[in-house]
């Protein structure tokens, strides 16, 4: 049988609680798949816990960020502040003795 056919044949099947075949299974194979649904609904849990503190950020971490953005725009500033005087630099020693090539000769 094609996989078309097998979820047609699935679809006619009605719902049948998993309860019912446990009884088929060793009693291992039965543990782990009770392991297997604790995992799952543990997981659920996680997931709807993170979507919940992901969609509403608490103050403490707005505080941080504020503190974080503060101390991100000072060394931006010192960055740049630090590039300009080394082209400050590089123009005022261009001007003063011409350029200084690698071998000495201007």
């Amino acid at each position: 049988m094609s996989a078309i056919q097998d979820n047609q044949d699935m679809s006619v099947v009605p719902a049948i609680s998993s309860d019912v075949f446990l009884h088929l299974l060793s009693p291992v194979e039965q543990d782990l798949l009770k392991e297997y649904k604790l995992l799952s609904q543990n997981l659920n849990i996680l997931s709807g816990e993170l979507a919940k503190m992901a969609s509403v950020p608490t103050p403490e971490i707005l505080d941080n960020l504020r503190v974080l953005e503060r101390k991100m725009a000072i060394v931006f500033t010192l960055l740049k502040a630090s590039v300009y005087s080394i082209f400050l630099q590089q123009q005022l020693h261009d001007e003063e003795g011409g350029i200084i090539l690698a071998d000495g000769s201007e």
